[in-house]
């Protein structure tokens, strides 16, 4: 590959990354094709983009970024790919899905929700990864919590005081 194509892939991948709030780096090296594109479309149905890069290449991308993504470097061995999403979880979710008890495809690191998870254990810590939108719904959920139950009661309040207040008017 020449020095400008070369140029023009990490400035390709530097924006792929700077598109994207989360990624993962996935080790595929005993995947083959057939497994390798049914990965694929997994993904793509959950919108979760695979790109398989060349590790220096992906390591020239990180350097040039604003973020540093050093804790990463080590994980830059082996066949890589990059799983890259809006939503933390979801890749996540797919791996443990698609590698099930083959151990295939592991993980090596991931930057989610501005942080960075190094090795196949932290799997599970990221799978709990809530979303913005899963904790923005809690977070309404216990405001509306007392307030329904202030609503709850007065309402129920009414119906008993109106049923006294008839018995007693019927008296």
């Amino acid at each position: 590959m020449k020095k400008e194509d070369k140029v023009n892939v990490i400035a390709q991948i530097g924006d792929v990354i700077k598109e994207y709030a989360h990624f993962y780096l996935v080790d595929v090296t005993a995947m083959n094709a057939a497994a390798t594109n049914a990965m694929r479309a997994k993904c793509y149905k959950q919108e979760v983009k695979m790109l398989v890069v060349k590790n220096t290449l992906l390591q020239k991308a990180f350097e040039a970024s604003d973020v540093d993504f050093s804790p990463l470097y080590p994980c830059l061995k082996g066949t890589t790919a990059l799983l890259l999403c809006n939503t933390a979880n979801v890749p996540a979710k797919l791996i443990k899905d698609v590698a099930g008890k083959n151990e295939i495809p592991a993980l090596k690191g991931a930057y989610a929700e501005e942080s960075f998870y190094v090795g196949a254990d932290q799997l599970d810590a990221l799978i709990h990864i809530k979303s913005k939108n899963e904790l923005i719904a809690e977070v309404v959920a216990l405001l509306q919590s007392p307030i329904k139950n202030v609503v709850s009661a007065l309402q129920s309040g009414g119906d008993t005081i109106h049923g006294v207040l008839k018995t007693l008017g019927d008296r």
